[in-house]
């Protein structure tokens, strides 16, 4: 057994000895709300926006981008569990914005017939303002679903909004 996997179990089984109600919770977000954020370890959604098990459904990729999968995981967190509020939280600092799709595709060695959109980008506002009006222009996403865009600043721990912005 490694190292992790044996801190893991012990932290899980420490958790579970409190667990308690929480196996009474709704896969629905008690706050109705969803977040579409970075995988960067140094985000912690539910301490930077306040959350406690079952207040909302927290989704994280590669750069927070609104990939054809975060699209999917958004619709269903509306249209099945009954958000009304979209957060896309992007970060400073975060390893998308320093590289570029074809310089992923090198480092995979990847050819032409296997590439990947890796969501790369190399201006933080832009992303969010970008990922923002793909879900507005999404025939499935209603006009009633509110967006937001923020910036999760990875020095200092504040979310800086992001006004909407067509480039």
């Amino acid at each position: 057994m490694s190292k992790i996997l044996k801190e893991v179990i012990i932290s899980n089984e420490e958790y579970a000895k409190d667990f308690n109600t929480k196996g009474e919770l709704q896969a629905a977000p008690i706050k109705k709300f969803a977040i579409l954020t970075c995988m960067d370890a140094r985000l912690d959604p539910a301490k930077f926006a306040g959350l406690s098990e079952g207040d909302a459904h927290v989704i994280r990729n590669a750069g927070g981008r609104v990939s054809d999968d975060a699209i999917r995981s958004l619709l269903i967190s509306y249209k099945l569990l009954g958000t009304k509020e979209w957060f896309i939280i992007h970060h400073t600092d975060c390893g998308l914005e320093k590289f570029s799709n074809a310089g992923i595709d090198k480092e995979f060695n990847l050819d032409s017939k296997n590439k990947i959109d890796w969501l790369t980008f190399n201006d933080n506002e832009k992303s969010v303002c970008e990922d923002i009006l793909k879900l507005k222009k999404h025939p499935l996403v209603p006009d009633s679903i509110k967006i937001f865009g923020y910036i999760y600043d990875c020095k200092t721990g504040k979310l800086k909004n992001v006004p909407l912005v067509i480039f």
